[in-house]
């Protein structure tokens, strides 16, 4: 209230926050249900997200804030899948096809996965258009789809409905054109808002650390991650975070329809050693939190999560047997200068080739290539020789191989020593 014993306008709250004042519950609530009826303005949301951009959001403000988010519209009840529900979210990096694998193996261990994913934009890769590479297969569930599909199956992995947390799509919006997605109040209320809203009882977070990832320092990753996991918290959803790395592309492959074939040969037991350790970490994570007693990796050899993930891409129309797309045209690029061990391979420089290839997406609307994208045929760690090419570009469109090359410029380096092996994951925060 202000001190006329009314609802301020949102001028009023615009101008609190921008001189560092913390918004009350009330306010918040009301603030956003005008804001979804029409009575507040685009440009006057877009004025206060820039004022939470500048000043921030205290815990109480952000659990409000996120509870509102989540309140603009429905909650999925996940009741009748019949096992323990867990799920995971990655902030996103390259070659970071983690969920392909992940979902079917934690399901084939006794939980059930309800994953609700996205799409790519710039040089992270999408879950759904990765999958979409698979013929058949449908991103696009409605809620009862999905509860089907998770109780046949035990995972599911499609697209949040148009009912989820409809206000943070509408923010996220504005965020987009106002320079504020980099905020991390306002990062952690979208995340969180879509995952507690989708009904899962437990979430593993995947915070992506390096060059390749969205928060490229580890402190300001680790500070995400740990607002994440108290607002998962105060909403009763049990949540713990990984924080991972991402200066290298994680695997061999980045792109659509490769990523899914280096998923389905992990799911064969033939995995490379870092998307493996990633993911049974991030596995291990999630059946903890469900209270399930299993070893994901049994699960990976004895081809139990193999089996699971062909029943999911059966489930939502896909054919796993089906031949996946290929490009028209493969070139080698980034040939080694000298004899030596690879030191550096640089993720982001690798992303943004992938996506000026075809994979990737400027604006949301952009149409995206499943068959192209980029090998990597050396990584930190392999000895190479003088002009071997360290990576393979692939693409429908051989005018694209200019700009790729372009974005690679300086994007690995060669030294007389085998660089020093470090774990892919750096730490864990919450329960």
């Amino acid at each position: 209230m202000n001190d006329r014993g009314q609802m301020p306008a949102a001028v009023e709250l615009i101008r609190a926050k921008r001189d560092g004042q913390r918004l009350p519950d009330q306010h918040i609530r009301w603030l956003f249900d005008s804001y979804l009826r029409g009575e507040v303005a685009d440009e006057q949301m877009s004025a206060l997200l820039m004022a939470i951009y500048f000043r921030g959001l205290d815990q109480a403000e952000l659990r409000s804030w996120t509870a509102a988010m989540i309140d603009s519209g429905e909650r999925l009840d996940l009741a009748g899948a019949g096992r323990p529900t867990v799920d995971k979210h990655s902030t996103g990096g390259v070659g970071d096809k983690v969920s392909l694998i992940l979902a079917p193996l934690v399901a084939s261990c006794g939980a059930a996965v309800p994953q609700l994913s996205g799409r790519g934009l710039g040089h992270t890769g999408g879950t759904l258009d990765k999958l979409e590479a698979v013929p058949g297969w449908r991103a696009s569930l409605s809620p009862a789809e999905m509860i089907s599909v998770l109780r046949e199956t035990g995972c599911v992995i499609c697209a949040a409905g148009p009912g989820l947390a409809p206000a943070d799509r509408r923010l996220y919006a504005l965020r987009d054109v106002t320079a504020t997605v980099e905020s991390i109040p306002l990062i952690a209320s979208s995340i969180m808002s879509k995952k507690i809203a989708e009904g899962t009882s437990a979430l593993v977070l995947d915070v992506k650390v390096g060059s390749g990832a969205f928060m490229r320092e580890e402190a300001d990753a680790r500070r995400l991650a740990q607002t994440m996991v108290t607002l998962g918290g105060e909403h009763g959803v049990a949540t713990s975070a990984l924080l991972t790395r991402m200066d290298v592309p994680l695997g061999r492959a980045v792109g659509n329809a490769v990523e899914v074939e280096e998923a389905v040969a992990t799911l064969r037991g033939e995995g490379p050693a870092d998307l493996v350790e990633v993911t049974l970490a991030l596995a291990r994570e999630m059946l903890r939190l469900a209270g399930i007693d299993a070893d994901p990796a049994a699960a990976l050899a004895d081809g139990r999560a193999l089996r699971s993930y062909q029943a999911m891409i059966r489930a939502q129309g896909g054919d796993p047997a089906a031949p996946l797309a290929t490009a028209a045209h493969t070139r080698p690029a980034l040939p080694a200068p000298q004899d030596g061990w690879v030191q550096y391979l640089d993720a982001r420089a690798v992303g943004v080739a992938a996506w000026r290839l075809g994979a990737g997406r400027a604006r949301k609307e952009d149409p995206v290539s499943a068959a192209a994208g980029v090998l990597c045929l050396a990584k930190p760690g392999d000895r190479v020789e003088q002009g071997q090419p360290l990576l393979e570009l692939r693409t429908d469109d051989e005018s694209r191989f200019a700009g790729a090359s372009a974005a690679l410029s300086g994007a690995a380096g060669i030294g007389d020593e085998a660089p020093a092996v470090r774990p892919a994951v750096i730490d864990r925060l919450g329960l």
